[in-house]
C-alpha cells in the first residue's frame, strides 16, 4: 500500500515490467516507488529517491533501461533513477525556466519523447528543444509553435509520437503531433470566472528534419485536458477534456463528449473524424489506457478540490468504462488477425526476427498486414509518458494451413529506437487489429 501523496505524480514502467513512480505532493514530492508485480507484492517506497522535489514532472524510460525525470514546479532540472555515482546530481535544464509564464507556468507536464538518435523531445509551453541528456547539451532548437499559445499544463493540450516507420532505413524519420491546449492567459482569467474558448489546433512537426517546421492543422472541436491514444493500427484516439477553460479547481467549461480519431497517413483535409459521444464529461484527472483487446479504458474526473459528489457543476466521478474504436464493430470479426504463435510473455534481442502465426476466417489482404508493438503508457493530466508505437519490418505473407498464416518480422535494432521492456505486440489487418501479446524487448 502506498505511504506518501501521489497526487501528481509520474512515472514508467521499468524493462522488467516494475513500475516506478516519482514525486507527488508534501511528503511524496522526493519519493520513489516501486511496485514489481507479483500476487503477494507490496510498494516499495524511497524517501531519499529524488534529489530535487517533484510535482507534475514527467519521465520517460532511456535506451540503457533508466528513468528520466524531468521538471516539475519550480524545479527547472532532471535526474535519473536509478542513481549511480556519475548522475547522482540534478542537472540544470534552463529551457524549463525560459518557458515559465508568471503566474501561469504553462511548461508543467512537458511532452518528453525519445527522438531516433537517442536525444530527448522536449516540449514545453510553445516551444522545443532536442537534449543531449548525457552531456546536458541542447543540440536543436525548434522553431515556436504557431500562435504561441501554450500547450502545457495548466493549458493542458496533449501530444503523441507518431508511429515510427520503416525501421531498416538508415535515417528513421519521427514525427510529434501536439493537439489542443488554451490561449495563453486563460488561466488567470478562468480563476476569475472568464473561461476562455479552448485551442481548435494540433501542430505536426519532423523532429528529424534538418530544417524542422510546423504544419498546423484545425481540430473539428476546440478541446482542453484532451487524452491523445494511439491505436494499435497508428491512428489517434483524442478523448476527454473541456471546450473553455483551463485545468484546475472548477475552472473549465463546457465537456467536449465527442472523441475524434485523427488518421496521420491520410490526406491532410480529411484527417479528422468525430465518434458518438459520450454521457459523462470527463474533464480535469481523467484518464486513458490502451487495452490489449483494442478498447481504451477512460474513467474518472474531479474538477473539484474534494471529493465532491454533489452539489457542483461538475461531480466527481470514479467511474470507468471503455471506448470501442470502430474496428470492434461486429461486421469487422471475420477481418479481425487472432495470433496463435509466439505465446505472450516471450522474451526477444533487438534486432531478432521472430515469425508470427495468426488466423483470419475471412478473405485475406496480404498487403494490408501489419504487426506493430505499443509501449504501454503512464497516463495523468492529460500526458501519457512514454507512449511510443513501432511498426515492424515484414516480409511475405504466407499461408500455412486453411485461415492460417505466418508473417516474418524483425524487432528494432537499438533502445534508441525501442526501449528495452514490455509492449504490446498487434498484427493489424485492414487497420483492424489482433488482440495483443505481450513481448518483453531488450
Amino acid at each position: 500500500m502506498v505511504q506518501t501523496d501521489v497526487w501528481c505524480s509520474s512515472g514508467s514502467a521499468t524493462s522488467d515490467g516494475t513500475l516506478v513512480q516519482t514525486g507527488g505532493f508534501n511528503d511524496g514530492k522526493h519519493m520513489v516507488r516501486v511496485f514489481r508485480p507479483c500476487s503477494t507484492c507490496d510498494w516499495q517506497e524511497m524517501g531519499a529517491g529524488l534529489i530535487q522535489s517533484r510535482w507534475y514532472s514527467t519521465n520517460h524510460i532511456l535506451p540503457d533501461g533508466r528513468q528520466i525525470t524531468i521538471g516539475g514546479r519550480d524545479a527547472f532540472n532532471y535526474e535519473f533513477y536509478p542513481k549511480i555515482a556519475s548522475t547522482n546530481n540534478v542537472f540544470s535544464l534552463p529551457f524549463l525556466q525560459q518557458t515559465n509564464n508568471p503566474r501561469e507556468e504553462n511548461n508543467l507536464y512537458p511532452f518528453v519523447f525519445l527522438n531516433v538518435d537517442g536525444n530527448l523531445f522536449i516540449f514545453a509551453n510553445d516551444r522545443a528543444i532536442l537534449l543531449d541528456y548525457m552531456t546536458n547539451t541542447v543540440v536543436k532548437t525548434y522553431p515556436q509553435i504557431p500562435g504561441g499559445d501554450p500547450r502545457n499544463y495548466p493549458s493542458t493540450g496533449s501530444a503523441v509520437l507518431l508511429p515510427l516507420k520503416n525501421l531498416r532505413a538508415e535515417t528513421v524519420q519521427a514525427e510529434v503531433l501536439v493537439c489542443g491546449g488554451a490561449p495563453r492567459g486563460s488561466y488567470p482569467r478562468a480563476a476569475k470566472g472568464d473561461f476562455v474558448g479552448a485551442l481548435n489546433t494540433c501542430g505536426r512537426i519532423t523532429i528529424t528534419d534538418p530544417n524542422p517546421q510546423w504544419t498546423m492543422e484545425t481540430m473539428p472541436l476546440a478541446r482542453t485536458m484532451g487524452d491523445m491514444v494511439i491505436l494499435p493500427n497508428g491512428n489517434v484516439l483524442i478523448i476527454n477534456g473541456a471546450a473553455s477553460g483551463t485545468a484546475g479547481w472548477q475552472i473549465s467549461r463546457n465537456p467536449v463528449l465527442s472523441p475524434v480519431i485523427y488518421r496521420p497517413d491520410s490526406p491532410s483535409d480529411s484527417r479528422f473524424e468525430v465518434q458518438n459521444p459520450n454521457t459523462i464529461p470527463r474533464m480535469y484527472h481523467s484518464t486513458t489506457v490502451l487495452l490489449r483487446d483494442g478498447r481504451v479504458l477512460v474513467g474518472g474526473s474531479n474538477p473539484n478540490e474534494f471529493y465532491n459528489f454533489t452539489g457542483v457543476l461538475f461531480p466527481t466521478d470514479l467511474s470507468l468504462e471503455e471506448f470501442s474504436p470502430s474496428y470492434l464493430d461486429a461486421e469487422s470479426v471475420n477481418l479481425r488477425p487472432q495470433i496463435i504463435s509466439p505465446a505472450s510473455h516471450l522474451r526477444f534481442t533487438y534486432g531478432q526476427r521472430v515469425d508470427i502465426q495468426f488466423t483470419i476466417s475471412g478473405l485475406l489482404n496480404r498487403d494490408l498486414i501489419k504487426v506493430t508493438m505499443v509501449a504501454p503508457g503512464f497516463n495523468t493530466h492529460s500526458n501519457t509518458m512514454n507512449q511510443r508505437m513501432l511498426v515492424l519490418p515484414r516480409g511475405i505473407v504466407r499461408q500455412v494451413r486453411k485461415s492460417a498464416y505466418l508473417v516474418s518480422c524483425v524487432f528494432p535494432r537499438s533502445g534508441k529506437l525501442a526501449p528495452p521492456g514490455y509492449y504490446l505486440l498487434f498484427v493489424v489487418h485492414q487497420d483492424i487489429p489482433s488482440e495483443a501479446i505481450w513481448v518483453r524487448v531488450n
